[in-house]
């Protein structure tokens, strides 16, 4: 998440990720419903190392729409979810998601304490993050956007601080780092639905966010009617599958040869219009 953010996610991130792994290990984390990943590790075909035989397990935070969310049914679904389920029919198993908090997806602690073999959640490789996590090739780049109610006169992030206007911005996530890092202090929210609930709700005035959520936000008429993107954020971020840190060499090859794959058959373009409703470069 452009955390990271896209967008989405150090000395005291390691501490952090030991930390949160000793806890995980001992306490289990929350699967939103997902069943609980095995300690044991089996192989699957081909030769990957597995927490769970059969299955490729994959630490997500929901809902992050478009790219991993429940449909109305309850099933996970998204353009994440079709990613990392390419890799999974490669290996001949069963993509199975744990729904878990993102800071503990971004620390490594949760694949470090075997709840998951990958995480996919919308995450942007950062160095901060690469000293706790092996990431796989880039499959997806992202930009930030400011969503404002509409009439606030507002243009930008100088704009907001002038006109001392509230804002919001998703916990954990390189939205976050990057408004920080340009002089700001936002209220920060759990996730991103909790995040447009404060703007709806005139919690905050304006939110920092992934562009590809903010568009599928405004996909939905009361939010349409309501609020405008004011900016866009050109922070030449990239999202990365995340795997444990000295990732299984088999796993991590079988995840870079699946998207690189997709990119050069249609299939990756197949995804993205999917899910965005446009080809790869034309968001925005």
């Amino acid at each position: 998440m452009a955390l990271w953010p896209l967008t989405r996610r150090g000395s005291a991130a390691g501490a952090l990720a030991l930390t949160a792994a000793l806890a995980l290990t001992a306490c289990g984390g929350d699967t939103g419903g997902s069943s609980t990943t095995s300690s044991a590790t089996a192989s699957a075909a081909g030769g990957a190392q597995l927490v769970k035989p059969g299955k490729l397990t994959v630490c997500t935070n929901i809902p992050y729409e478009p790219f991993q969310f429940k449909d109305a049914s309850g099933k996970i679904v998204g353009f994440d979810v079709d990613i990392v389920d390419l890799a999974a029919k490669k290996l001949g198993v069963q993509q199975e998601i744990v729904d878990i908090d993102f800071a503990v997806i971004k620390s490594g602690a949760a694949m470090a304490a075997k709840k998951c073999d990958v995480a996919a959640a919308g995450m942007t490789i950062t160095p901060e993050r690469q000293q706790n996590i092996d990431f796989s090739v880039p499959y997806f780049d992202a930009t930030q956007a400011l969503l404002a109610k509409k009439g606030t006169g507002a243009t930008s992030l100088e704009d907001v601080k002038a006109k001392n206007l509230k804002l919001g911005a998703q916990a954990s996530t390189t939205g976050l780092d990057y408004v920080k890092k340009q002089g700001f202090d936002p209220v920060e929210y759990a996730d991103s639905a909790k995040e447009l609930l404060a703007l709806q709700s005139g919690q905050a005035d304006v939110i920092v966010q992934d562009l590809p959520v903010v568009l599928t936000w405004l996909k939905k008429s009361d939010v349409a009617e309501k609020f405008e993107v004011i900016a866009s954020l050109d922070t030449g971020e990239q999202y990365g599958i995340g795997l444990k840190k000295g990732a299984d060499p088999v796993l991590l090859k079988t995840i870079n040869d699946e998207i690189t794959k997709a990119k050069s058959d249609g299939t990756y373009d197949e995804i993205f219009v999917k899910w965005f409703g446009k080809k790869p470069g034309e968001l925005g």
